[in-house]
Formats: structure tokens, C-alpha cells, sequence
């Protein structure tokens, strides 16, 4: 059992990773799933543990950008036995604002939300109590 954390910026490509490449192993928790939520925090948590209780592997796809905002999920994590992998996204701001100028509806987010989630990342490290950290890159292909 598992829990990814994802780390990066809106429009880096995090959702896209997921369904590609966990989509058939690991729940979803996103608190984009749950906007009508008037509390998503607290609900994202329940869903994370109720997922590691049934002995099932998580991803955890939001911007996580501050390590505080990833301790209370790795804390879970450890709590329930599972291992934690923390998915660093590193793709240039400038690429994220071109991909989220493409997205339509409640999939584009303002501008401004990518600058202030940008102003308060914190690269993740092995300190906060990761077992691996991964860095996803951007390759000029538009990945």
C-alpha cells in the first residue's frame, strides 16, 4: 500500500500523470472533486483513510504546495502502515500558464491562483518523511 503525493503547480500535468499512469492501481483523492464541499480538507482526509483502511493505494493530486500542507497526508499515510512517495512536478511556470489558458470551464483557473501557488511552493524533501521523491519534468514535446 502507497500514498503518492503530487507537488506542482495548476497545469503541470499532475492529472494527466495520474490517469496515465495510476489511474487503474490507486484511488483518486482530489479536492478538485470536491468543490461542493464546504469542507474539502476534512473530507479529502476521510477519503484517504477510508481508501488505505480497505487496503487500497492512494494519489493524492493537488497543487500540495507547502509542507504543511503535505504533513497531515504523510502523517495518515504512516499512521495506516502505507509508504509515501512524494511526485515533484518541475515544470516552468510559463508552461503551466499556456496549458491553462487551453483549459475550458471550471478547468482554468485565474492566472493570479498559479502566481500565489508559485509564491508558496516548497520543493518537497526526504525530511518531511517521504520514503522517495521523483521528479517529473517538462520536455519540450509539451509533457
Amino acid at each position: 500500500m502507497e500514498v503518492l503525493v503530487f507537488v506542482g503547480l495548476q497545469g503541470a500535468g499532475k492529472s494527466t500523470f495520474h490517469r496515465e499512469r495510476f489511474a487503474a492501481t490507486h484511488v483518486l483523492v482530489s479536492k478538485d472533486l470536491l468543490r461542493n464541499n464546504r469542507r474539502p480538507q476534512r473530507r479529502q482526509m476521510r477519503l484517504l483513510d477510508e481508501a488505505l483502511l480497505g487496503g487500497r493505494s492512494v494519489v493524492v493530486d493537488n497543487t500540495n504546495p507547502t509542507v504543511e500542507d503535505r504533513a497531515a497526508i504523510i502523517r495518515l499515510a504512516r499512521e495506516r502502515g502505507a509508504s509515501v512517495v512524494g511526485y515533484f512536478f518541475d515544470v516552468p511556470i510559463a508552461e503551466c500558464l499556456r496549458r491553462n489558458a487551453g483549459r475550458a470551464g471550471r478547468g482554468r483557473v485565474p492566472d493570479a491562483a498559479l502566481f500565489i501557488t508559485a509564491r508558496r511552493l516548497q520543493r518537497p524533501t526526504l525530511d518531511e518523511g517521504f520514503d522517495r521523491l521523483e521528479r517529473v519534468g517538462f520536455d519540450e514535446g509539451g509533457r
